[in-house]
């Protein structure tokens, strides 16, 4: 199936970028939800999840190469598995409905994968309360 997301370029331009480059030039035709957890949220995004039963499914990303900050107009780089640089400037909470980049944990490690966050998930967020 499909799903419609509205995208703050103007919040976080580097990571929308992305999305966006991504999704225009169909890497994410035909990826399913790899991780969905009730009450938590659904992550997407991984290439491997195009077989859905893929034992890799959440470890892929997009490969290395450019695409262009549609807000700057500068060149960003996908690194080291697809990723780009952290881009902790808004201070967006993870609440039900909103989308996020996915990571594994470690500085500039996320690339194309993104969940959904189907509760209220501010225990996720870059930033601490009050920030």
């Amino acid at each position: 199936g499909t799903f419609k997301a509205e995208i703050f370029l103007d919040r976080v331009p580097r990571t929308a970028s992305n999305f966006i480059d991504l999704a225009e030039s169909g890497f994410y035709n035909g990826i399913h939800f790899h991780r969905v957890i009730p009450d938590f949220m659904c992550q997407f995004g991984c290439p491997h999840a195009k077989d859905p039963k893929s034992k890799r499914a959440g470890t892929g990303g997009p490969k290395d190469g450019n695409f262009k900050n549609l807000r700057t107009n500068k060149t960003e780089k996908r690194f080291n598995g697809g990723n780009i640089l952290d881009e902790n400037i808004s201070k967006d909470s993870n609440t039900p409905g909103t989308l996020s980049m996915a990571n594994v944990g470690r500085p500039n490690s996320g690339g194309s994968q993104f969940f959904l966050n189907v509760a209220d998930n501010k225990e996720l967020d870059w930033f601490s309360p009050g920030d």
